[in-house]
Formats: C-alpha cells, structure tokens, sequence
C-alpha cells in the first residue's frame, strides 16, 4: 500500500519531461503557496512546508499521474476562517499550533472515509452548486486581499463590513504600495496573456524582491514579508484542545479538498491513462495532510490551476510532483532569505489575479441556458459564501445539493407517448412532431427515474389529468425507465390499477419492466391481479396486441 505502484511501471523516456514538468509547476507552485499562506493568516514559510511534505506524500501514494498537491485558494481561506475562531490575536506559536491541528484533523478524516469506502463523496456536490461557492470563495479573497494592495488597514469583519471600510480607506492609500501592485497585476495579466506557458509568479516575486533590492522600495513605505526562517521545518504537534474546537471546521475543509482533488485529478486523466480511483485518493490527501501536519503544512489538496501547468508542461507520472517537492524543499533551504525581501503588494497581487479565476460568469451563463433551476442553485451558493462565511458557505452548498437532489427525486417526469410513423420508436407527445401515431382507447405513459414513497404519489398525480381527459380503455405504463420499484410505490399503483379497473372500466398494463422490478410485481397482489396477460415486454409488443383485439372485442391483453 506505500510502495509507489507507478514506479513498477515506470518508462525511462518519461524522465526527462517529467523533470522539466516537476521544475516548471515549482516555479509556478512556490510563489502560490507563499501566496495562500498569508490568505490563511500564516507566515510565508508554511506555504514553503506545504508545497514540499504533501506533494511529496501524494506522489508517492496517489493515483493520478499529473495531479500537483499542495494547497488552493478555496482551501486557504477556510483555514483562515477556522483559524480565526479558534486563535485570538496573530500569535505565531498559537497559529502554528492550531494549523497543526487542523490537519491533522483533516487527515484523519480522509483516512478514516478511505477507512469506510467514502469515495463516492467526490461527487457529493453537484457541479452548479461547486461553480457558485467556488466564485463566493473568489469575491471573498479579492475583497479580503485588496487592503494589503493598497496599503491600508483596518479592523476586520463581515463582508460588507470589510467592503465598506475599503471605500472609507482609499483616501488614505500609500501611493508606492499602490503602484506596486498594479504593476504585479498588469505583470501577472500580460503574462498570462501573451505568454501562458512562462512561470508568472516566480516572475512576479522575482520582479517584486529585486524592486525591493533594487529600489529601495522599503523605505518609501512598501510593506515586505519579513524575516523567513531557513532551513527544514521545526516539528509540530497538535494540540488536543484544539482539535476538539476544529473538528467541524475539518470536516469541511475535508471534503472541500476530496472534492478538488478528485476534480483535478479527473479533469486532466488522458486516454489511456487510468483514471483516479477515490478511495485510494482519500487515503493519498489524508496521508499527505495528516504526515504535513506534523511537519508545518497546512491543509492541503489537489490545485486545477497548477495540474494543468503540470500537464502542459509534459508530465508523464508522479515523478514530476516529486521533482516539485524537492525544488521546494531546495529553496527552504538556500532561498528563504529572498522571500523575506517579497512585498506584501506582490503576494496580494498573485492570490487576486489567481482568485479572480475562480469567479466565472461564463460557467453561470452555461448553467442558465440549459437549466434555470440550477442557475439559482448555484447563486444560492455562491451568496451563502459572501453572506454567513466561508465554512458556512460549505454547508449552505450542502444543503442546495441535497434539496436540488431531493427535488429532482421527489419530481420525475411523466411523458404522454407517441410513436413516430413507420418505426418502433416511441416518444413522448410534443407540438414539434404532431404526425406521431396514437391509439384510440389507449394512453401510453412512461414514468421515468426510481419510483419510491417520496414520488409515488406525486406521480400518481401527473398520470390523471391525460387519463381524465382521454377515456381510455386501456392504460400502458412504459417502465423501460424505472430502475427501482419501492414497496409503497407498489401498493399505491396496486390501489390505483383496482380503483381505475372496478370504477371506470380502465384496463391497466405494465410494459418494459426490468427483471428485477418484474420479480417484485409478480410476488405482489398487483402481480396477480394483472396476471401474465397484462404484462407485455415493450410498448410495440403492447401496441400490437391491442390493436389486434380491438376489432373482436373488448379484450385488451398482452
């Protein structure tokens, strides 16, 4: 289980690509995760410590050849928040400790769901819901990052609290620190731009730490980093307080990381490649997270941004996260110096550039034109972020998940069939096809999805209107769509087929049934009821026969 399974499989003409991927997602990696420390509230150097002990874990252990761990801006500013509650003032010990804490935490609750076959918790949140609290997370970090760009300070609180006091403040900006960072911005943005493939934030921080040297930029009032410890990470250990306060902070924060990594490792699996398998990534990220902990890192994940630079960059397996690892484990210990020198007007740059990413109106624009009423699912999540926090933004995301998923349950579609002329095909009735062939004294209807207590009757509901307004003699039900058939579900159509049979003269069938709902029915007094005669095995098979009995009379069975 910890021997590395791709290493067996290894190719000698992948060392090469993988060693210029693994420095070129290093030089785009390190500055980000300088960047994201400070989103979390912690010195520069755990960014150092998470770039080097997780990714280094999760290329030993993990399943997907290019996915790049450290950690994310989704996952940095739930820590900030989870930090926050739990450690007054800016102590560096108490931060330090209580991130150890954390993930620890954080680890032992993805080994643990690994420990439970959780996996299937990678798609526990749906993707409109994900797009909208990925974009909250976004507004949040911009808003909380814009200060340090523009030099000002002030007591910190809710959102619009913190928007507020922003507007109230940019009077009394400090011009150099300003200048600053819209020089890393418009940096940053050109970059990206004219050239996607160069390492933009190693060139930024270069550029910010050599204007530092350089200029002289300090003493006009430019706010630096400060004093970076050199060398390898003290030990940490949790504190057991402590974790007792995080917990569900960490549960979040969890599931928040499963969710990216999955994500990420996902989304960039080439044909060909095996796909990432989630329970083996549980335990990969809980490893990664719970043998950080103890070295300085924070709580960490896969990050899309930096997997696709990985990919781009021509990586062929988990070596290249390891050449990464090293490259910051290398600049711990000959660099560190240098970053002291960074401006904070950079590493702000960097994160407000990088976050913005997260906030996509196209992805919104998509949702909207297939389906509205996703679209206000995502909105909800997304103003659940900005509005009761980033962690409770998690839960909101939950909840609209679950209500979206039960919603969809409790409303399966209904459809009045038709059948297109001169094939065996049958669909349901629209004004786009009105040349769809019908039945005189039959009515076709296909339910659709798992039919159970929470639906039943609401299908129920559906199939009257088209029954009250045709008088059929016949009712065929089409379950080619029905995977499950719950016992209440059972008795309510056992009740519905004997109420239409004694009262109107209403014959029902039941068409297309799977095996294993066919073996149920048939156990059932609804079985006997409609006998092998009312029982057909498709919706031809059943048109057929009626139409062949309608002439000799007023026998209408399979």
């Amino acid at each position: 289980m910890f021997f590395p399974e791709w290493l067996a499989h290894y190719r000698k003409d992948w060392l090469r690509p993988d060693v210029v991927a693994g420095l070129t997602v290093a030089a785009v990696v390190i500055p980000k995760a300088l960047a994201y420390a400070t989103i979390a509230g912690l010195p520069v150097q755990v960014g150092l410590y998470t770039a080097f002990t997780p990714m280094l874990v999760y290329a030993l252990l993990g399943t997907s050849r290019v996915l790049s761990v450290s950690t994310t801006t989704t996952i940095a500013i739930l820590v900030a928040t989870a930090l926050g509650d739990v450690v007054s003032g800016n102590a560096t010990a108490n931060l330090a400790t209580a991130s150890a804490a954390l993930t620890c935490l954080v680890g032992l609750i993805l080994i643990v769901a690994r420990l439970l076959r959780l996996g299937f918790i990678a798609n526990f949140i749906s993707e409109p819901v994900l797009i909208g609290f990925k974009a909250g997370v976004g507004i949040v970090i911009v808003v909380d990052q814009v200060p340090k760009l523009l030099g000002i300070h002030f007591h910190k609180g809710s959102f619009f609290h913190n928007l507020i006091a922003i507007v109230q403040e940019i009077p009394h900006a400090a011009l150099a620190t300003v200048a600053v960072g819209a020089v890393m911005i418009g940096l940053l943005v050109a970059i990206e731009h004219f050239a996607p493939r160069a390492p933009a934030p190693l060139i930024a921080v270069a550029a910010g730490i050599g204007g530092v040297s350089l200029l002289g930029l300090s003493s006009h009032g430019v706010a630096t980093v400060g004093h970076v410890p050199t060398g390898l990470p003290a030990l940490a250990l949790p504190n057991f307080e402590m974790m007792m306060a995080l917990w569900p902070p960490a549960l979040g924060i969890a599931l928040m990381s499963f969710t990216e990594t999955i994500a990420g490792g996902r989304a960039f699996a080439e044909s060909g490649e095996p796909m990432p398998r989630p329970n083996q990534e549980l335990l990969a990220t809980g490893l990664a997270n719970l043998i950080g902990a103890f070295f300085g890192a924070m709580a960490a994940g896969g990050g899309t941004t930096q997997t696709a630079v990985n990919r781009l960059s021509g990586a062929r397996s988990q070596l290249s996260g390891l050449v990464t690892s090293f490259a910051a484990l290398g600049t711990m210990l000959l660099l560190a110096p240098l970053i002291g020198l960074m401006p904070d007007a950079t590493l702000a740059a960097v994160v407000i550039v990088y976050s913005v990413g997260l906030i996509q109106p196209a992805e919104f624009l998509e949702v909207l034109k297939v389906r509205r009423t996703e679209f206000i699912w995502a909105l909800v999540a997304l103003v659940g972020v900005v509005l009761v926090g980033t962690l409770e933004g998690i839960v909101v995301a939950i909840i609209v998940s679950l209500v979206a998923l039960a919603h969809q349950a409790s409303n399966p579609p209904v459809y009045v069939l038709g059948r297109k002329p001169g094939t065996n095909v049958f669909r349901p009735q629209s004004t786009e096809h009105p040349e769809d062939e019908t039945f005189p004294g039959m009515l076709m209807l296909r339910p659709e999805g798992r039919i159970f207590f929470a639906n039943a009757q609401r299908i129920g509901e559906k199939m009257w209107p088209p029954i009250i307004a045709t008088k059929p003699k016949v009712v065929a039900l089409d379950f080619a769509g029905v995977f499950d058939f719950e016992f209440t579900a059972l008795k309510m159509l056992t009740k519905s087929e004997k109420k239409l049979r004694e009262d109107e003269g209403i014959t029902v069938w039941l068409v297309g049934l799977n095996p294993d709902v066919l073996a149920m029915v048939r156990r059932s007094p609804l079985g006997e009821a409609l006998g092998h005669d009312r029982m057909c095995f498709d919706m031809e098979q059943a048109v057929a026969r009626y139409r062949a009995s309608t002439p000799g009379g007023s026998r209408h069975d399979c």
